[in-house]
């Protein structure tokens, strides 16, 4: 599989997909049509997004389609050169995934060699479940079992930041709980600004700031940028 899982789609004072450019040319060689899954979207229409993201591809060379807009949508799917799927909600994006069932073709066609880009949200149906997702249940899908393209979840816009005088949990903490009740499933908290790319069986983060992994009976851990050759434990992969 080839896979590109960004954790945000724009970083402070930058551009949309905008620090992500040499790494979406670089997964989209050769690629001419891409399906775009816009379920995340909430506050702006389909429509709204599959432009924006035709403005950062199109350039690339690869033309955008996005499924709502199909007369049959897992033909959509299994007839692209690659997938990309947008951040935004992640309770909505999967409970559309199901409705329309598109869980099975996207996962038969990357698990074929297409490549899948997908940020935030997008990132986090990549993982087993959403149950990691930092968004609220708006909208609740038939399960939350995801793509499971890669064999742990995935915590986008990881922060270690704690507010000062707020009496809430820490992302970490939260994560923690996730782990006391999921303690087989290792995470991978992905700061802004970095990716994981999947290519086969190796794996490698992106970006210039280390990710933060967590796993059941061990402290959290950095992983620093380059191969993950760590994470997760060869023992749950």
């Amino acid at each position: 599989m080839r896979l590109l899982l960004l954790s945000n789609s724009t970083n402070f004072g930058g551009t949309f997909l905008g620090h992500a450019g040499d790494w979406l040319r670089d997964h989209l060689t050769g690629t001419r049509n891409v399906a775009f899954i816009p379920f995340a979207a909430v506050r702006f229409s389909y429509d709204e997004f599959v432009r924006k993201v035709a403005e950062r591809f199109t350039p690339l060379g690869c033309a955008v389609q996005g499924v709502h807009a199909a007369q049959d949508p897992v033909a959509a799917v299994r007839n692209a050169d690659a997938i990309a799927v947008g951040g935004g909600n992640t309770f909505q994006l999967l409970a559309r995934m199901y409705e329309l069932k598109l869980l099975d073709a996207i996962r038969g066609r990357v698990r074929a060699g297409a490549p899948y880009v997908g940020w935030s949200a997008g990132s986090n149906v990549a993982s087993p479940t959403i149950r990691t997702t930092n968004d609220m249940p708006v909208m609740e899908p038939p399960s939350f079992a995801a793509l499971g393209l890669i064999p742990y979840q995935i915590n986008p816009h990881f922060t270690d930041a704690a507010i000062p005088n707020h009496g809430g949990e820490t992302r970490s903490e939260r994560l923690l709980e996730f782990l006391e009740l999921n303690p087989g499933m290792p995470v991978l908290g992905m700061r802004e600004g970095t990716a994981v790319r999947v290519d086969g069986q190796a794996a490698t983060l992106l970006g210039d700031q280390p990710a933060r992994a967590f796993l059941k009976g061990r402290e959290p851990w950095d992983v620093a940028p380059g191969p993950l050759t760590d994470f997760p434990p060869r023992d749950l992969r």
